[in-house]
């Protein structure tokens, strides 16, 4: 029987791995101007991790996780988001003591949901997130957001939307909480059965609803908006004057609530069309008291996550060709033992100088390496025969021109470096 992948997992291949690295360089180079540095945490952590800092009623923990018990007769699991780690690992290796205030950290890495496959939605993904920890500065929600706004803008992309709500916080939440229940539950009876369990146990979440008769429902329901208390209230407007300054679009979309519990104040999306039914490729917000929760000091946070392989997606909509390229600095073309064994030395010779440099496995012919050097997109073949061993030196044969000419090795080596960087076999 042959043995296929998994549903709802992908093999990156070759041809397209070099977009995933293109992506994660952008991503390194921004996080560095922006001053956020990368961490690293464990694929899977204590399933309480999740339970206490995502939500026990979100659709993640309820639905989505891949949980397990270890041989410890501990319940673990994979993670299904990052900022509960990255979280986690602040409180644990005590980053708050850090006199370089706020924290500002960044992952790329896999996460784990089980759900139903579809365009850019895998059971296995990798998500880029920010999170930046100890300030509760309006300014830092608008940096987070310029940031991944910034992201998008340099790969391209066109055609975004950034909706932008506050969820409020303790203080506002009861009263918002109170009213929305009332109104719910004048419609219970019409509310598909998961959503009545949200209203039991969460109400909030049925405004997350993906149940187009529910949206249609509570499409009158009472705005957290109108119950901001006297902290939420400012700060959600000097959020919207900082993004004003950076004349960065936005639309104020009071349904927006994200689908996990940690949100306070500050919440976001950013959106795209054509990408299937979820357009979103971006999300994030406040989460002040999460720290608290996992087991820290009571310090404000907040982040964003992104799907590389939504991301990926949208640019392949929009038809947008990331600038990468697989060709060869050279083909070393040999013709002969005594020339393949000195070709092997100069293929050696010059990938330690930094050139990407190939040669012929399957003994072929002149013809045939050529073709093999044609299939590999190299800009040069460098041919070595009998005549060529004998005075030292190598054809050098430009693959697009058929221009060629003899170069000592040495001189071969540095003729090819500066074509490197010109541009030219790269």
């Amino acid at each position: 029987m042959t043995i296929r992948i998994p549903r709802g997992t992908a093999d990156i291949l070759p041809g397209e791995v070099e977009k995933w690295h293109y992506i994660e360089n952008k991503i390194r180079d921004l996080c560095r101007r922006f001053n956020y540095a990368e961490i690293r945490t464990p694929i899977f952590e204590h399933t309480e991790l999740f339970q206490r800092g995502v939500g026990e009623t979100t659709d993640i923990v309820e639905k989505e996780m891949y949980t397990f018990i270890d041989k410890g007769d501990r319940s673990i699991t994979l993670r299904p988001e990052g900022t509960a780690a990255v979280v986690r690992a602040y409180v644990e290796h005590k980053l708050y003591a850090d006199p370089k205030q706020p924290v500002k950290l960044y992952y790329i890495g896999p996460m784990f949901r089980y759900e139903r496959p579809q365009a850019g939605r895998m059971r296995q993904f990798t998500q880029f997130g920010i999170e930046a920890i100890g300030s509760k500065d309006p300014l830092l929600d608008a940096e987070v957001i310029a940031m991944a706004m910034q992201f998008y803008a340099e790969l391209g992309l066109t055609g975004l939307r950034l909706e932008l709500n506050s969820v409020g916080c303790q203080n506002c939440r009861p009263k918002h909480r109170e009213a929305l229940v009332a109104f719910l539950e004048e419609v219970k009876e019409e509310l598909g059965p998961e959503d009545r369990s949200r209203l039991e146990r969460n109400p909030l979440r049925v405004l997350d609803s993906k149940d187009p008769k529910t949206q249609e429902l509570t499409k009158n329901a009472p705005s957290i908006l109108d119950y901001l208390c006297e902290d939420c209230r400012p700060h959600f407007e000097a959020v919207q004057r900082y993004l004003d300054e950076l004349n960065i679009p936005y639309v104020i979309n009071p349904r927006l609530v994200r689908g996990l519990d940690y949100y306070t104040q500050t919440a976001f999306e950013i959106m795209v069309e054509g990408i299937g039914a979820i357009g979103t490729i971006c999300g994030g917000g406040r989460y002040n008291g999460l720290v608290a929760e996992i087991g820290g000091q009571d310090k404000p946070g907040i982040g964003f996550a992104l799907s590389i392989e939504r991301l990926l997606l949208a640019l392949e909509k929009q038809g947008i060709e990331l600038p990468v390229t697989d060709g060869l600095d050279c083909f070393v073309v040999t013709l002969g033992e005594a020339a393949k064994r000195q070709g092997f030395k100069l293929v050696h010779q010059w990938r330690k100088a930094g050139l990407k440099v190939e040669q012929d496995f399957l003994d072929r012919g002149l013809k045939g390496q050529l073709k093999s050097a044609d299939r590999y997109q190299a800009k040069y073949a460098a041919i070595v025969g009998e005549d060529e061993l004998a005075k030292g030196v190598v054809v050098l044969k430009n693959l697009a021109t058929g221009e060629q000419q003899e170069y000592a090795y040495a001189e071969a080596e540095a003729f090819l470096l500066k074509q490197r960087e010109q541009g030219v076999g790269v």
